[in-house]
Protein backbone atom coordinates (compact mmCIF):
# COMPACT_ATOMS: atom_id res chain seq x y z
CA UNK A 1 0.00 0.00 0.00
CA UNK A 2 1.60 3.47 -0.90
CA UNK A 3 1.68 5.97 1.63
CA UNK A 4 0.16 9.34 1.74
CA UNK A 5 2.96 11.33 0.20
CA UNK A 6 1.76 14.55 3.05
CA UNK A 7 3.54 12.60 5.80
CA UNK A 8 6.25 11.71 3.28
CA UNK A 9 6.71 15.30 3.16
CA UNK A 10 6.42 16.02 7.11
CA UNK A 11 8.73 13.36 7.16
CA UNK A 12 11.79 14.81 5.14
CA UNK A 13 10.73 18.02 6.89
CA UNK A 14 11.87 16.77 10.16
CA UNK A 15 15.14 16.74 11.66
CA UNK A 16 15.52 12.89 11.15
CA UNK A 17 14.51 13.44 7.95
CA UNK A 18 16.86 15.70 6.58
CA UNK A 19 19.68 13.80 8.45
CA UNK A 20 18.26 10.30 6.13
CA UNK A 21 18.10 13.34 3.27
CA UNK A 22 21.50 14.06 3.28
CA UNK A 23 23.03 10.37 3.99
CA UNK A 24 21.34 8.76 1.12
CA UNK A 25 22.60 11.79 -1.40
CA UNK A 26 25.63 10.87 -1.02
CA UNK A 27 25.28 7.22 -1.84
CA UNK A 28 23.12 8.30 -5.06
CA UNK A 29 25.67 11.19 -6.01
CA UNK A 30 28.48 8.47 -5.66
CA UNK A 31 27.17 6.21 -7.92
CA UNK A 32 25.82 8.36 -10.40
CA UNK A 33 29.00 11.50 -9.98
CA UNK A 34 27.44 12.85 -13.48
CA UNK A 35 24.21 13.34 -14.95
CA UNK A 36 24.81 16.20 -17.62
CA UNK A 37 22.45 16.17 -20.31
CA UNK A 38 20.55 13.35 -18.87
CA UNK A 39 16.88 12.57 -18.22
CA UNK A 40 16.01 11.38 -14.90
CA UNK A 41 12.65 10.35 -13.69
CA UNK A 42 12.10 9.48 -9.97
CA UNK A 43 9.32 7.23 -9.16
CA UNK A 44 7.09 6.67 -5.95
CA UNK A 45 8.61 9.99 -3.45
CA UNK A 46 11.91 10.49 -5.01
CA UNK A 47 11.94 14.56 -4.69
CA UNK A 48 14.25 14.57 -1.63
CA UNK A 49 16.37 13.51 -3.93
CA UNK A 50 15.91 14.64 -7.14
CA UNK A 51 18.02 17.70 -6.16
CA UNK A 52 21.54 16.05 -5.80
CA UNK A 53 21.41 15.85 -9.63
CA UNK A 54 21.31 19.23 -10.87
CA UNK A 55 22.87 19.28 -14.39
CA UNK A 56 20.53 16.76 -14.93
CA UNK A 57 19.07 18.07 -18.42
CA UNK A 58 15.75 17.23 -17.52
CA UNK A 59 14.62 16.26 -14.01
CA UNK A 60 10.86 14.69 -13.86
CA UNK A 61 8.88 12.51 -10.91
CA UNK A 62 6.07 10.57 -10.89
CA UNK A 63 3.97 10.04 -8.15
CA UNK A 64 1.33 7.19 -7.87
CA UNK A 65 -2.55 7.76 -7.75
CA UNK A 66 -2.92 6.04 -4.82
CA UNK A 67 -0.07 7.91 -2.89
CA UNK A 68 -1.16 11.52 -4.45
CA UNK A 69 1.07 14.58 -6.01
CA UNK A 70 2.72 17.82 -4.11
CA UNK A 71 3.84 20.23 -6.20
CA UNK A 72 8.27 20.16 -6.72
CA UNK A 73 10.25 22.38 -7.09
CA UNK A 74 8.74 24.61 -3.95
CA UNK A 75 10.12 27.89 -5.64
CA UNK A 76 9.67 26.77 -9.22
CA UNK A 77 7.20 25.12 -12.30
CA UNK A 78 5.73 21.84 -10.90
CA UNK A 79 8.16 18.94 -12.53
CA UNK A 80 5.40 15.89 -10.59
CA UNK A 81 2.70 14.41 -12.16
CA UNK A 82 0.34 11.73 -10.91
CA UNK A 83 0.44 8.10 -13.06
CA UNK A 84 -0.73 4.91 -12.41
CA UNK A 85 2.48 2.91 -11.02
CA UNK A 86 1.90 0.55 -14.22
CA UNK A 87 1.08 2.92 -16.97
CA UNK A 88 3.64 6.16 -17.22
CA UNK A 89 2.28 8.44 -19.46
CA UNK A 90 5.98 9.01 -21.43
CA UNK A 91 7.01 7.42 -24.50
CA UNK A 92 9.38 4.77 -25.21
CA UNK A 93 13.09 5.44 -24.78
CA UNK A 94 12.67 8.72 -23.05
CA UNK A 95 14.88 8.36 -19.61
CA UNK A 96 18.22 8.20 -19.15
CA UNK A 97 18.30 7.42 -15.60
CA UNK A 98 15.29 6.36 -13.02
CA UNK A 99 15.26 6.50 -8.69
CA UNK A 100 12.88 4.50 -6.90
CA UNK A 101 12.50 5.82 -3.51
CA UNK A 102 9.14 4.78 -1.33
CA UNK A 103 8.85 2.81 -4.32
CA UNK A 104 8.98 -1.50 -4.57
CA UNK A 105 7.87 -1.99 -1.02
CA UNK A 106 4.79 0.34 -1.74
CA UNK A 107 3.78 -0.69 -5.10
CA UNK A 108 0.54 -2.68 -5.89
CA UNK A 109 1.37 -3.65 -9.50
CA UNK A 110 4.98 -4.41 -8.98
CA UNK A 111 6.09 -6.44 -12.08
CA UNK A 112 4.09 -4.29 -14.31
CA UNK A 113 5.57 -1.49 -12.80
CA UNK A 114 9.02 -2.52 -13.38
CA UNK A 115 8.35 -3.91 -16.58
CA UNK A 116 7.01 0.30 -17.30
CA UNK A 117 10.03 1.69 -16.54
CA UNK A 118 12.06 -1.12 -18.64
CA UNK A 119 9.62 0.68 -21.53
CA UNK A 120 10.63 4.35 -20.58
CA UNK A 121 13.86 3.66 -20.17
CA UNK A 122 16.68 4.12 -23.08
CA UNK A 123 19.05 1.27 -24.30
CA UNK A 124 22.20 2.86 -22.00
CA UNK A 125 19.98 3.68 -19.31
CA UNK A 126 19.78 2.80 -15.44
CA UNK A 127 18.13 2.42 -12.24
CA UNK A 128 18.78 2.97 -8.75
CA UNK A 129 16.80 1.50 -6.42
CA UNK A 130 16.47 2.25 -2.78
CA UNK A 131 14.21 0.12 -0.40
CA UNK A 132 14.06 -0.80 2.82
CA UNK A 133 16.30 -3.50 4.48
CA UNK A 134 14.88 -6.97 5.50
CA UNK A 135 17.63 -7.24 8.37
CA UNK A 136 17.98 -3.56 9.20
CA UNK A 137 16.54 -1.51 12.11
CA UNK A 138 14.61 1.04 10.13
CA UNK A 139 12.39 -1.79 8.47
CA UNK A 140 11.36 -2.60 12.15
CA UNK A 141 9.63 0.52 13.54
CA UNK A 142 7.15 2.40 12.19
CA UNK A 143 8.42 5.89 12.81
CA UNK A 144 9.74 6.46 9.59
CA UNK A 145 8.59 6.03 5.85
CA UNK A 146 10.68 3.03 6.03
CA UNK A 147 9.13 0.64 8.53
CA UNK A 148 6.41 0.58 6.00
CA UNK A 149 5.38 -1.73 3.36
CA UNK A 150 7.48 -5.12 2.48
CA UNK A 151 11.04 -4.85 3.31
CA UNK A 152 13.70 -6.75 1.09
CA UNK A 153 16.78 -8.26 1.35
CA UNK A 154 19.47 -8.05 -1.18
CA UNK A 155 19.23 -11.00 -2.97
CA UNK A 156 15.23 -10.03 -3.16
CA UNK A 157 16.12 -7.14 -5.12
CA UNK A 158 18.47 -8.77 -7.40
CA UNK A 159 15.87 -11.13 -8.25
CA UNK A 160 13.30 -8.80 -8.76
CA UNK A 161 15.70 -6.59 -11.59
CA UNK A 162 16.73 -9.82 -13.14
CA UNK A 163 12.94 -11.01 -13.87
CA UNK A 164 12.41 -7.32 -14.83
CA UNK A 165 14.99 -7.58 -17.58
CA UNK A 166 17.81 -5.74 -15.86
CA UNK A 167 21.31 -6.58 -15.15
CA UNK A 168 21.95 -5.48 -11.60
CA UNK A 169 25.67 -3.86 -11.13
CA UNK A 170 26.13 -2.98 -7.60
CA UNK A 171 24.68 -3.40 -4.14
CA UNK A 172 25.47 -1.57 -1.14
CA UNK A 173 23.85 -0.65 2.21
CA UNK A 174 23.13 2.82 3.66
CA UNK A 175 21.39 4.37 6.61
CA UNK A 176 23.38 2.68 9.09
CA UNK A 177 22.32 5.72 11.63
CA UNK A 178 19.58 4.23 14.35
CA UNK A 179 16.20 5.69 13.33
CA UNK A 180 16.35 7.79 16.85
CA UNK A 181 15.56 12.05 16.94
CA UNK A 182 18.51 12.08 19.11
CA UNK A 183 20.51 15.13 18.48
CA UNK A 184 23.75 12.98 19.48
CA UNK A 185 22.98 10.19 17.26
CA UNK A 186 21.76 12.45 14.52
CA UNK A 187 24.93 14.67 14.66
CA UNK A 188 27.15 11.43 14.19
CA UNK A 189 25.03 10.53 11.46
CA UNK A 190 28.47 10.31 9.14
CA UNK A 191 30.42 8.25 11.48
CA UNK A 192 27.66 5.91 12.05
CA UNK A 193 27.90 5.28 8.33
CA UNK A 194 31.66 5.12 8.05
CA UNK A 195 31.63 2.51 10.76
CA UNK A 196 28.66 0.77 9.42
CA UNK A 197 29.37 0.42 5.66
CA UNK A 198 33.00 -0.81 7.04
CA UNK A 199 31.99 -3.71 9.91
CA UNK A 200 28.14 -3.94 9.53
CA UNK A 201 27.38 -3.71 5.72
CA UNK A 202 24.46 -6.29 6.24
CA UNK A 203 22.47 -4.35 8.57
CA UNK A 204 22.15 -1.14 7.26
CA UNK A 205 18.57 0.68 7.15
CA UNK A 206 18.41 0.63 3.37
CA UNK A 207 20.01 -1.46 0.62
CA UNK A 208 20.95 0.84 -2.89
CA UNK A 209 21.26 -1.23 -6.08
CA UNK A 210 22.09 0.18 -9.26
CA UNK A 211 20.99 -1.86 -12.37
CA UNK A 212 21.09 -1.15 -16.30
CA UNK A 213 18.90 -1.94 -18.97
CA UNK A 214 18.95 -5.51 -20.84
CA UNK A 215 18.39 -5.02 -24.28
CA UNK A 216 19.26 -8.29 -25.75
CA UNK A 217 16.58 -9.65 -22.87
CA UNK A 218 13.53 -8.29 -24.76
CA UNK A 219 11.71 -11.30 -26.64
CA UNK A 220 8.34 -10.91 -29.09
CA UNK A 221 4.90 -11.51 -27.20
CA UNK A 222 4.11 -14.90 -28.19
CA UNK A 223 0.49 -15.85 -29.49
CA UNK A 224 -1.23 -18.10 -27.44
CA UNK A 225 -3.77 -18.52 -29.56
CA UNK A 226 -4.65 -18.43 -33.29
CA UNK A 227 -7.67 -17.48 -34.87
CA UNK A 228 -9.70 -19.37 -36.64
CA UNK A 229 -11.75 -18.86 -39.50
CA UNK A 230 -15.18 -20.54 -40.48
CA UNK A 231 -17.25 -20.93 -43.88
CA UNK A 232 -21.03 -21.32 -43.88
CA UNK A 233 -22.20 -25.08 -44.34
CA UNK A 234 -25.49 -24.91 -46.45
CA UNK A 235 -28.48 -26.90 -44.40
CA UNK A 236 -28.85 -30.01 -45.67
Amino acid sequence: MWQDAVDLRDFYASPIGAVARRTLRTHLRGLWPDLNGMAVMGLGFATPYLGAFPEASRTIAAMPAAQGVLHWPADDASLTFLSNEAELPLPDLSVDRVLLVHAVECAEQLRPMMREIWRVMTGSGRLIIVAPNRRGIWARLDRTPFGYGEPYSPNQLVRLLRDAMFTPIQTQGALYMPPSKSRMVMSSARAWENIGKRWFSAVGGVIVVEASKQIYAATPRIQTAQARSYSAVPNS
